[in-house]
């Protein structure tokens, strides 16, 4: 789902793919190839785009298996794999240090005014964090945050 969400916002920038790999043994696993964006915030749009996609996905997908499978503790097997499902593509909302490298590699050239890089480095820190944060679960923790942990403040604030 993370690269599909970084071809989605290709299309929607219109920046051409080359190539896309979703899933391989390796490293990376997966990744998408696309041409260099004429506008550099095109670029930081295709890589965060995961962190909007993945998170907003993974809620919905956690969101009406919520009540009884979280709530009630009564769900059905597929209303818990819905939830596994839903954790896992949230988790994996984070863009990766790629995403990070090539973002600022788009910054960094001599036509970027302090400006433009005083507003998309507090983005590179919060991928690089995010990055290192991984090594400690901060991926899980936000992916159970944002679908469950949400999906239980839904409830209580609406029954």
């Amino acid at each position: 789902m993370h690269e599909f969400a970084h071809q989605l916002f290709c299309y929607l920038m219109r920046v051409p793919i080359i190539q896309v790999c979703y899933f391989r043994f390796g490293n990376p696993a997966g990744f998408v190839r696309h041409e260099i964006p004429n506008n550099k915030w095109k670029q930081v749009l295709i890589s965060v785009g995961p962190f909007f996609v993945n998170t907003i996905l993974g809620f919905l997908i956690v969101f009406p298996v919520a009540i009884p499978a979280i709530k009630f503790h009564e769900g059905t097997p597929l209303e818990y794999l819905s939830i596994y499902l839903g954790v896992s593509i949230a988790m994996h909302a984070f863009p990766s240090r790629g995403d990070a490298d090539s973002m600022w590699s788009s910054f960094k050239e001599g036509n970027s005014n302090f400006f433009e890089k005083a507003l998309v480095m507090p983005i590179l820190g919060f991928i690089y964090l995010g990055s290192i944060g991984s090594m400690i679960w901060l991926d899980a923790i936000y992916g159970v945050g944002v679908t469950v942990g949400l999906s239980e403040l839904l409830i209580k604030m609406l029954a």
